[in-house]
């Protein structure tokens, strides 16, 4: 496959140092230099009057985070540190409690927690609202912060306030831990193959091919019914990952499109040849988690009706972030484009609506009747080869078993698999 540049839809793109701006088009130069030594009387009545003492450095670096986030909440300023932990991230191992987050309503939000990470294990969900980290409100931070506060050395502890629509705030302590994402994960269900997918990290698309090939050797080429790609609470990644990842399914066509302010600098992703699967059926797992490289994938596979998409309503987030690292400094974070369907629909503040809509649920099952039907009436005729099934009405026994909370989503996913294998083989009859 072609080289594409690597970009992070719920992080960054790494670019090249830009120092140099367009010239004002709005303003007169005159009005310009005025701002300026606005920004600068500003800066020097802070210097001398603040009750506490406040450098330059943290003033134009609070300054420039300040311009950044009042754009978008995925825009901002990264010190260095923060730049390497950005780039670890994408790396697929980091530090912390595994969770995905972003600014709303002076609030952290979560977007996803992180498949068996501290976060994801102490029952934190997407939606859920940080207020306060060890019992220090996050209103008037930034999300830099926050996160900050979060991070830690392994085996530390962290509390928590949580805000969960229908809930009273509740707290959690939980116990900091090294990150180290295993993007995919895969497992035989039956005849059916389930992939699991958590993020779009290095590597995602090549390991999903693996576990493709792994399962089908597995259950057998002429046994196997089709696949689940579970993208529930990813909050995404790489866009080439992301890419990489709905290549496995298309042979051809567009996979997705970035469109900056600038209609010349419109960028297309195609498929290239080759179905992993064959043509399999194939049903996508999405929820309100699911968010920005999960969106590609599930967007471009139900344009090209290569997929049933399933779940629930996705989060959303359709834009692209280009980080500028400025040395000495760190980088500057900034939304530089949108990203849209094949089909030329966004995604941004409208995610993508699945085919069929699974609600989180419980399954109840009622006892099935054994020895209930025509051949239990009295005088009934037998069947051709002379059996009859028992005559007393009794529950089957194993329905009396006191069974495991099951995932309702997965299993009716499973059912929309075997439905589409069952149809594709009448019609080929």
């Amino acid at each position: 496959m072609r080289k594409i540049l690597s970009i992070l839809l719920i992080g960054t793109i790494l670019g090249t140092p830009v120092f140099g701006a367009d010239k004002p088009t709005e303003q007169k130069q005159e009005d310009v230099y005025l701002l300026m030594d606005l920004l600068g009387a500003t800066f020097q009545t802070i210097r001398d009057e603040a009750v506490e003492e406040v450098s330059y450095r943290q003033m134009v670096e609070k300054s420039i985070n300040g311009v950044l986030t009042s754009i978008d909440p995925h825009s901002g300023f990264l010190d260095e540190e923060e730049m390497q932990d950005m780039e670890t991230q994408t790396k697929g191992e980091f530090g912390g409690l595994g969770l995905e987050v972003s600014w709303d309503k002076d609030m952290v939000r979560v977007t996803a927690p992180i498949d068996d990470t501290p976060g994801a294990k102490a029952g934190i969900q997407a939606g859920d609202y940080i207020t306060h980290i060890d019992d220090v409100s996050v209103v008037g931070t930034t999300l830099n912060d926050a996160v900050k506060k979060m991070r830690g050395k392994p085996g530390t502890k962290v509390k928590l306030t949580i805000f969960r629509q229908g809930k009273k705030p509740f707290n959690l302590t939980i116990k900091r831990d090294v990150i180290k994402v295993n993007p995919v994960k895969f497992e035989r269900k039956g005849d059916i193959g389930y992939l699991r997918v958590s993020t779009f990290s290095d590597k995602t698309g090549t390991k999903l091919r693996e576990a493709i090939q792994k399962l089908t050797k597995e259950i057998g080429p002429k046994k196997l019914k089709g696949f689940i790609l579970d993208l529930r609470n990813n909050p995404g990644g790489l866009l080439d990952e992301a890419v990489a990842v709905s290549d496995l399914f298309l042979t051809q066509g567009e996979i997705v499109s970035t469109r900056s302010r600038k209609p010349e600098d419109t960028v297309r992703y195609s498929a290239s040849s080759g179905d992993e699967l064959n043509g399999l059926p194939l049903v996508v797992l999405i929820n309100e988690g699911s968010a920005s490289a999960s969106e590609i994938v599930a967007g471009a596979l139900q344009d090209h009706k290569r997929a049933v998409i399933a779940g629930l309503k996705s989060f959303g987030k359709g834009s692209v972030q280009t980080l500028r690292q400025i040395p000495g400094f760190g980088a500057i974070k900034i939304t530089t484009a949108r990203y849209y369907t094949p089909s030329g629909h966004s995604i941004q503040a409208k995610g993508i609506t699945p085919d069929v809509e699974i609600p989180r649920g419980k399954l109840e099952e009622y006892p099935r009747l054994t020895g209930w039907g025509e051949e239990n009436l009295d005088h009934a005729l037998e069947s051709e080869d002379g059996k009859k099934a028992p005559e007393a009405i009794q529950l089957d026994q194993e329905d009396k078993k006191d069974e495991k909370q099951k995932d309702y989503q997965l299993d009716r996913a499973l059912d929309l698999v075997q439905a589409i294998w069952i149809a594709n083989q009448r019609e080929e009859k």
